[in-house]
């Protein structure tokens, strides 16, 4: 594991993106904002905090109610999500 600087990160940041891109592990320790693991997303990594998940179900829930009903299959899920 490489622990470096926030200031290092932000001088060198293409080498460490690349880094961590092909498997290896890269600290950024900041003295005021603590120690942050970079790590790459994945494909099945959603971008969504738990409010607008929440929004989302509720919406769902309500067109439920509605009878507006969607049949999911694997080819449209991802799309329909939102993801």
């Amino acid at each position: 594991m490489l622990v470096i600087s926030t200031r290092e990160f932000r001088e060198r940041q293409g080498k460490y993106l690349g880094m961590v891109a092909n498997g290896e592990n890269v600290v950024l320790k900041s003295r005021k904002e603590g120690n942050f693991k970079l790590v790459p997303l994945q494909r099945d990594d959603t971008l969504m905090s738990k409010e607008e998940f929440y929004a989302k179900l509720d919406r769902s829930i309500q067109q439920i109610k509605e009878g507006k009903l969607h049949t999911l299959n694997m080819n449209n899920i991802d799309e329909l999500l939102g993801l």
